[in-house]
């Protein structure tokens, strides 16, 4: 339990005015702190009092947080409005453009930037002006921009838990783009082709008996091409949050993609329990897909259960979805709560009905990243290609995965790892 020192009001602290803009910072941060939350937080707090600042976050908490996801946001923007003046003037450094000696060089944590925009909404950030006007002596600042990146380059690289608001609604723009072709597959099966490769003398032969014996022309066929379908299983649960809504926002994009060259797509969502969101997917607008996945998803950010919910895809639609090569895209962390014996038993066998399962995991965004979780040793040896998928560039990068057969990503690192261990 978190301990705080007692909260010091000024006499007069307006305390309707402050608890109205703090709930119109969370709102703007995402938290659904509507006129009737705020309403409940002045008359709990009026009951509860605020002697102590335990009391007072507990409270306000209990008023504008439904769901545990919400709490990693009202923490940062407790934080920046209640507690620590001097946090808000650096999170505002940071927002600003960067200046030499402003802005302090460190990662923003998860919520950080969504907390600080939030309350900084409406704000001017734009930096004052360093000249006089009238003055004919002004101050000439040079720029030495052959080192930096774009903004959008910048943003291709961050990743998703660190992003703003406005940060992630350009990712959304870009990963809107984005695209995951495919090359076709070979079938045994041929069909006719007037310059194919190989003669097909059985309807050569059929003419020829329709022209008396006579061969006028030989007949010439083909390999027949087809295209696999594309499967994806992707985590909701609390760690996978952020990931899974841009990787939603990915399969949303690939989903309505003309001439990508899928059959067909396909895309579930597990936590505790396994949902097909397949239909919702096939919508045009992207916000009202991914609500209506939201609202059939009833697991979404709780709990991990792997090897159930792969047990329930392998036993209730994996022949349904699994024909004609499909290749499957598995996205999660592999913390999972199941004994390892089961999920291995789950991915061994989901293996086995696909052409290739590519594991996407956030987590190897950590450079020291080792496969110890009990989940992920057994889950790996039956993975095709083991890659990272926490920003931009990373969903870039399953094109190259899918495109390449032979690239197993990080997995032969990891493997060589865990044998080693």
């Amino acid at each position: 339990m978190m301990e705080y020192a007692p909260l010091d009001l000024p006499e007069n602290p307006q305390l309707t005015r402050n608890i109205t803009h703090f709930a119109r910072a969370l709102r703007v941060a995402g938290l659904p702190a509507g006129p009737g939350r705020v309403t409940d937080a002045i008359a709990a707090v009026a009951a509860a009092g605020f002697s102590e600042r335990a009391e007072f976050y507990y409270t306000l908490r209990a008023c504008f947080t439904a769901r545990p996801e919400h709490r990693a946001v009202f923490d940062q923007v407790f934080r920046l409005y209640w507690r620590d003046p001097r946090y808000l003037e650096h999170m505002m450094s940071m927002l600003t453009p960067a200046v030499r000696g402003v802005a302090e060089d460190r990662t923003a944590k998860a919520a950080e930037k969504r907390a600080a925009e939030a309350l900084l909404h409406g704000v001017d950030r734009d930096v004052p002006d360093m000249g006089d006007a009238d003055s004919e002596q002004g101050t000439e600042i040079e720029i030495d921009a052959t080192l930096t990146m774009s903004r959008e380059e910048k943003l291709k690289t961050l990743d998703f838990e660190q992003m703003s608001v406005s940060e992630m609604a350009e990712a959304k723009r870009i990963i809107a783009q984005m695209t995951l072709s495919v090359p076709p597959l070979m079938s045994r099966r041929t069909q006719s082709a007037p310059q194919g490769a190989r003669p097909d003398w059985r309807r050569t032969m059929r003419g020829a008996m329709a022209r008396g014996g006579d061969v006028v022309e030989f007949a010439r066929k083909e390999r027949r091409t087809r295209w696999p379908s594309l499967v994806a299983l992707c985590d909701i649960s609390g760690s996978m949050s952020q990931y899974s809504r841009a990787v939603l926002h990915f399969l949303h994009a690939v989903s309505n993609q003309k001439g990508a060259g899928w059959a067909q797509v396909h895309a579930f969502t597990f936590g505790t329990q396994l949902t097909n969101i397949t239909r919702h997917m096939g919508a045009r607008d992207v916000d009202a897909a991914l609500a209506a996945a939201g609202a059939e998803a009833q697991d979404w950010e709780g709990g991990t259960r792997i090897g159930a919910c792969l047990e329930a895809f392998n036993r209730d639609w994996s022949r349904r979805v699994l024909g004609q090569g499909a290749v499957v895209l598995l996205i999660t962390d592999g913390l999972d709560r199941d004994e390892p014996e089961r999920l291995g038993a789950a991915m061994e066998r989901l293996a086995l009905s696909s052409r290739r399962v590519i594991w996407v995991n956030p987590l190897l965004r950590w450079d020291g990243f080792a496969p110890r979780a009990a989940g992920i040793r057994a889950m790996l040896p039956h993975v095709s290609s083991f890659r990272a998928g926490h920003n931009i560039a990373a969903l870039a990068g399953l094109a190259e995965a899918v495109a390449r057969p032979d690239d197993p990503g990080e997995k032969a690192r990891l493997m060589a790892a865990l044998r080693a261990a």
